[in-house]
């Protein structure tokens, strides 16, 4: 496999941004193929052979393009579709559910942990199990929050109506002595700072947000390097974009969360890689 190959990632619809985000960050000179499943966003109502079936697709169209390595950058495919799809096809794949709960795991001071996310990544359990099977003495709150990512792709990114929103669900947690909150579902970061805020009001100070983008970047990082697939360019990387439907409309959100132009954004009939 050829090293100056791009990184494939995909999503739902923007959240996945901020993994390649976090990728463009630590990895200078990797190139990313991203795309964004606009048609069909949110996953989180759907069920797991709905996403599994959507994530086969699109790892044929990635793969169409020529990519080394897939990222899930979509909590919900991650924790119900990334083991089916790792067993059909011959290319690495990592998932940001595994990274996020590793790194909970590691920052919690009083082994109580909240996992917010949408409702089929918190129905399918998989943070719990990943975070008990590291430490079985944990403490684990889950709560679903299916609103955050119409909000999110909506741009309400700071607005009254999604701090209400926020408030209703983070209230949950009172009494739990929470100490970390595991933002599950990459659309999430993009509430950050507006999530910190109604966490501070609601649960009190000293809480630590862990962002599973940051943590899926480092482990992408560690991969490349393991399998020598590192590109070693040092230009700056054009990086390309398709989306299953409102190429303009993700092109404005892409250019308000990436560091980088994204001069164009390309349609794709995803439906056809079945």
């Amino acid at each position: 496999m050829s090293c100056d190959l791009p990184i494939g990632v995909f999503d739902s619809g923007v959240g996945g941004l901020t993994v390649a985000k976090e990728i463009m960050s630590r990895l200078a000179g990797e190139r990313i193929l991203y795309f964004g499943d606009t048609a069909r966003v949110p996953y989180g109502s759907k069920s797991k052979e709905t996403i599994t079936e959507y994530s086969r697709q699109i790892v044929r169209f990635l793969l169409s393009q020529g990519v080394k390595v897939i990222v899930v950058a979509c909590n919900t495919a991650s924790a119900l579709a990334v083991d089916a799809v790792r067993k059909e096809f011959d290319v690495p794949i990592l998932d940001v559910v595994n990274p996020g709960a590793q790194a909970a795991a590691q920052i919690t001071k009083n082994g109580s942990i909240g996992v917010i996310g949408t409702e089929a990544t918190i129905r399918s359990g998989m943070y719990s199990k990943l975070l008990y099977s590291i430490n079985p003495d944990l403490n684990i709150y889950s709560k679903a929050c299916p609103l955050f990512v119409p909000l999110a792709e909506e741009g309400w990114i700071y607005d009254s109506v999604t701090k209400e929103v926020a408030r209703r669900y983070l209230e949950e947690f009172q009494g739990k002595g929470v100490d970390t909150i595991v933002l599950g579902c990459t659309h999430y970061p993009l509430l950050r700072n507006l999530i910190r805020d109604v966490v501070r009001e609601v649960l009190g100070e000293g809480i630590t947000l862990v962002d599973p983008a940051v943590e899926t970047a480092k482990k992408l990082k560690q991969l490349l390097a393991g399998q020598d697939l590192f590109s070693g360019k040092e230009q700056v990387p054009e990086h390309t974009f398709y989306v299953s439907d409102g190429a303009e409309k993700f092109r404005s959100l892409a250019n308000s969360i990436l560091p980088c132009n994204v001069i164009e954004t390309k349609d794709v009939t995803i439906k056809t890689f079945e």
